[in-house]
């Protein structure tokens, strides 16, 4: 069942009146198949011209849909033989940030992720996507991994932001955020990020700084969330829809400013609404991308990350 937003309220209307009059249908000899049939045209066209114009505000309220799929979505959807890899070898084993061997329609890689969990268990268990420093020791030691082994690199990026608790900084957070970055942009082999719901802050870069960076169409990416900066401008969290503009959150605003490289449609209404057709899209795009980087060597791969940044912001 379908979970709607605040501004998807008239669509909800429509579904809600087209399953009312199925059950209607299926219970009497009243045939409303050419109603169904209008409604369901109508609701389809209002999904799609909702969709067609999101505000920042709505695209980053779609990014932390509850049924978005997650990296275990993706996992299950688009590889095949995911081998989890545990444990940063120094404190412990984090489940925000998940990665192991994989297969991509038949190419080996090394997928590393954040995972937000689909239901308040999973959600408590990986701590809702935010990433601690034996998390992101984690993926610098399967990253330096895939480099020995020439195995490229995919990340599927989804978190509000690195975990800002006490004990998170009593173990080094900004250090193992900034060596994460520093391993991405120093692989010997392809890597090819993806923002598939939210990329915020430092916690986002750390599995993001590849030569590549793909965002699904209604992802948003950003150094603080709205709500965060609009308490630091105006202090008022209510002011979060006017960051959200003025940030250039969306991958279509991001796109334009060189931050990202190609944004990934997803399905009207959505990647929610059809995961399974979301994972083909971005499962054919990440093809696409790895087949062209797999044709350069390890030094024109650092060097073109290194170009990629430091045209950022550059005019």
């Amino acid at each position: 069942m379908i979970s709607y937003l605040e501004f998807e309220k008239p669509v909800a209307a429509l579904e809600a009146r087209i399953a009312e009059l199925k059950q209607t249908a299926s219970q009497g000899d009243v045939d409303l198949a050419a109603e169904i049939r209008r409604l369901e045209m109508k609701s389809a066209d209002l999904l799609a011209s909702t969709y067609a114009a999101l505000t920042p505000w709505q695209k980053t309220q779609v990014a932390r849909h509850p049924m978005r799929p997650h990296f275990c979505d993706y996992v299950g959807s688009m590889f095949s033989h995911f081998m989890p890899l545990g444990g940063d070898r120094y404190f412990g084993d984090d489940q925000a940030i998940i990665g192991g061997f994989a297969r991509l329609d038949g190419r080996k890689v090394m997928l590393i992720g954040h995972e937000k969990g689909n239901d308040t268990q999973s959600r408590i268990r990986h701590n809702f996507g935010m990433g601690k420093p034996e998390g992101y020791r984690k993926a610098i030691r399967l990253m330096d991994m895939a480099g020995r082994f020439g195995l490229p690199v995919v990340t599927l990026v989804d978190t509000s932001g690195a975990f800002p608790g006490v004990e998170a900084e009593e173990r080094g957070q900004a250090e193992a955020i900034a060596r994460s970055t520093e391993a991405c942009l120093a692989l010997p082999v392809p890597m090819v990020a993806v923002i598939v719901g939210e990329g915020g802050s430092g916690g986002a870069v750390a599995l993001a700084s590849a030569e590549r960076v793909l965002m699904l169409e209604h992802a948003v990416y950003s150094v603080i969330s709205p709500e965060g900066c609009a308490s630091i401008l105006w202090r008022t969290a209510e002011k979060a829809a006017d960051a959200a503009e003025a940030m250039k959150v969306t991958a279509q605003d991001l796109l334009g400013l060189g931050v990202i490289d190609r944004i990934v449609k997803e399905p009207v209404g959505g990647a929610h609404r059809e995961p399974e057709l979301m994972a083909k899209a971005l499962s054919a795009a990440l093809g696409e991308e790895l087949d062209a980087l797999g044709k350069l060597s390890g030094e024109k791969l650092r060097a073109k990350r290194e170009e990629r940044f430091l045209r950022i912001g550059a005019s």
